[in-house]
């Protein structure tokens, strides 16, 4: 299963090479947002997706997101000679879904809207509104599992195709809950951090990191096993669920290491093999100790190492989808597009963007609630 296109919007701006060039910038998507805090009187350092789309597919600018980054990915896929097949699947990654909309359905409206507002609300909609558009008949379904969403949207799209389910998905994690409600709760819990510029903060695999700042993207994939020019192929996946709490990570890390083994084995590779980790890399202590404890123990601390929560923000149900996208455009470009260093790193940490060397990339993304999940890359052909 190969990436035959890639669309995105992100707290860069509208469009992957918003995208693209805004994390080889090196510098934060996340500005200083008003209105957060407890009595929603301070400010916060959040990385919010502007103001854009077409108003014609949605008056949310949610739907909009979710429309517009698969629209990219569309043409992309299109003009990368992608003829799609008799039967288009669709998967779309979310979790908390129109935060904002219903939001304002309560509070505002206090309950009452005409159907058609109303319908906008209903997880379906924005599906329904895209395979209309253009003519995609395969199955259509939600995915979540927290913060490992996006990853295991794609490992359920190389199911659909290896079951014949469909010849061709397209796959998109949306995620727009940088709301001041939801990153008050995170903040309090001791995860998220908004009262600081996110290098400052957000240090994955370094010293001196005190957690995540909050991000908001939609991604979308066209994926497919016949394209002329792929970014990157997808060799294989795993999940796991650790059973163990609600938020915090199992301690021996046993099940992270299961859905990684599982991972290595359906790809048809060896830990030997991989030559990056696209870490998860919440900037968390128990993630860091969790990751590190991967890399030493299962890669022998080989592989390079790149976190890019410092730069795009922890896009939630659409971090890794952000994440997948970096590192499948760096296939297609020759660059690994890296965060900055800022303090004292892990020995095998990339310091800003590099050249790619190729070989293969594993991409970790863990979820509350246990959810652990491993997404193998490689070069397509």
């Amino acid at each position: 299963m190969t990436f035959a296109g890639i669309g995105a919007v992100t707290g860069y701006g509208w469009g992957r090479d918003a995208l693209w060039q805004g994390l080889l910038s090196g510098k934060s998507a996340a500005s200083v947002q008003s209105g957060y805090g407890p009595g929603r009187n301070e400010d916060a350092w959040v990385s919010l997706v502007p103001d854009g789309g077409d108003h014609t597919v949605s008056t949310s600018r949610y739907g909009r997101a979710m429309h517009e980054s698969a629209r990219e990915a569309i043409t992309d896929a299109l003009a990368r000679g992608w003829q799609p097949g008799r039967t288009v699947g669709l998967l779309h990654a979310i979790v908390l879904g129109d935060v904002v909309n219903w939001r304002d359905f309560y509070l505002v409206d206090h309950g009452h809207r005409r159907s058609r507002d109303y319908m906008r609300l209903i997880p379906s909609t924005p599906i329904s509104v895209l395979m209309q558009e253009f003519g995609f008949h395969g199955p259509a379904m939600n995915v979540s599992a927290a913060c490992s969403s996006a990853n295991v949207a794609l490992i359920t799209a190389q199911l659909w195709l290896d079951a014949g389910i469909a010849d061709d998905v397209v796959c998109i994690a949306t995620d727009m809950s940088a709301t001041p409600d939801m990153v008050e709760h995170f903040v309090r819990l001791g995860a998220a951090v908004a009262d600081t510029e996110p290098l400052d903060a957000c240090r994955p695999f370094q010293e001196g990191s005190r957690g995540f700042g909050f991000g908001e993207a939609s991604v979308a994939f066209v994926l497919s096993r016949s394209v002329e020019r792929p970014y990157a192929a997808v060799l294989g996946g795993g999940m796991s669920n650790d059973a163990y709490h609600v938020v915090s990570v199992e301690p021996t890390h046993e099940q992270i290491f299961e859905c990684t083994r599982r991972a290595l084995d359906n790809a048809g590779v060896v830990a030997d093999d991989v030559r990056y980790f696209n870490a998860h890399g919440t900037g968390t202590r128990q993630c860091d100790v969790a990751e590190r404890d991967l890399l030493t123990n299962m890669f022998g601390d080989q592989p390079h190492v790149y976190a890019l929560k410092p730069l795009a923000g922890h896009c939630q149900g659409a971090a890794a989808g952000v994440e997948v996208a970096a590192a499948a455009l760096g296939y297609d470009r020759g660059i690994v597009p890296a965060a900055p260093i800022v303090a004292s790193p892990h020995p095998r940490l990339l310091d800003g963007p590099q050249p790619f060397e190729g070989g293969v990339t594993a991409k970790l993304s863990l979820g509350m609630g246990g959810n652990n999940s491993v997404v193998l890359l490689g070069p397509a052909g």
